[in-house]
């Protein structure tokens, strides 16, 4: 419980200092590849991603869901990939393949739709090597480029708006 207590607190000064040195150098390029970091306590339809990469002219290839998850037991099957507190060690460290692989594809945009605290999310996002990040929490206005403060459960209200402000930004 102790050493749970300190990997917590290395890896959030290692998050920390990833954030003090993030220079937001968004680029004018044009969105074709979309990544997704979910919590599956707090929103669990991966198919609302689905149709929304769809109406924004976007296919497989080019998007890959990630979800967060505390219960190992549970079926995953509904993901792209999924990881868990397990998958991290000290400073920083990632233990698990997709979840590195994840973090150092250069997605066009990151969406973060959560509003959790977890430091294994804020990791990831700090992480990511995205040129545009979105989140929907304001807890950490350090993570993201645009926040939609929106609650999970309004995902219709999210999508809508993320298509107006990429349309805004000339992204599409």
């Amino acid at each position: 419980m102790i050493f749970k207590a300190f990997k917590e607190k290395s890896n959030q000064k290692y998050v920390n200092n990833l954030l003090v040195a993030r220079k937001a150098a968004v680029d004018k390029r044009k969105v074709t590849s979309i990544g997704v970091l979910l919590n599956e306590q707090e929103f669990r339809d991966s198919e609302a991603f689905h149709r929304l990469f769809k109406v924004l002219g976007l296919h497989a290839p080019k998007h890959k869901i990630l979800t967060y998850s505390i219960d190992d037991s549970i079926a995953h099957a509904q993901w792209d990939t999924f990881y868990g507190p397990k998958d991290f060690g000290w400073n920083g460290k990632i233990k698990n393949l997709d979840l590195q692989q994840f973090v150092e594809r250069d997605f066009d945009v990151l969406i973060c739709y959560y509003k959790s605290e977890d430091i294994e999310l804020k990791q990831v996002a700090a992480m990511s090597k995205a040129n545009f990040k979105v989140g929907i929490s304001s807890n950490d206005e350090r993570l993201f480029d645009l926040i939609i403060n929106v609650k999970p459960s309004q995902f219709d209200v999210f999508a809508s708006e993320f298509k107006k402000y990429l349309m805004i930004l000339n992204k599409l």
